[in-house]
């Protein structure tokens, strides 16, 4: 199966950066688009930032200029690196791959809208 697992929030000053990464794991054949997530108390979750496997990119108007995302395609990973970090970033983020495909035995199966457990980011002022 396929498992999603974000590393690397924490707690920050205004100002400050953060790096999350998130690792899938499993016998992963490929996945097209992966995206990050957050959800703040209260909120709703929104979508802050995608990259394909080719490397396109789209960001949320909230994190433009300050939120980049990468990935590594030979390891599954996809990064999100947050600079200037405000008190309204603060949120749970979560990675989300919408889908991909895997290896069952020899079989090539795909997966759909998978989820990590999120990583909890906290900005103070």
């Amino acid at each position: 199966q396929v498992q999603l697992v974000e590393s690397g929030g924490g707690f920050v000053q205004a100002g400050g950066s953060l790096r999350l990464s998130c690792d899938a794991s499993g016998k992963i054949a490929s996945i097209d688009v992966m995206n990050w997530h957050r959800q703040a108390p209260g909120k709703p979750r929104e979508l802050v930032a995608a990259i394909t496997s080719g490397g396109r990119t789209n960001y949320a108007d909230s994190v433009k200029g300050r939120f980049t995302i990468s990935r590594d395609n030979a390891k599954n990973t996809v990064y999100l690196q947050m600079n200037s970090l405000k008190p309204d970033d603060t949120a749970v983020y979560f990675c989300n791959a919408p889908r991909g495909t895997y290896y069952s035995g020899s079989q090539l199966r795909a997966f759909y809208d998978f989820w990590g457990q999120g990583t909890q980011v906290t900005v103070s002022s």
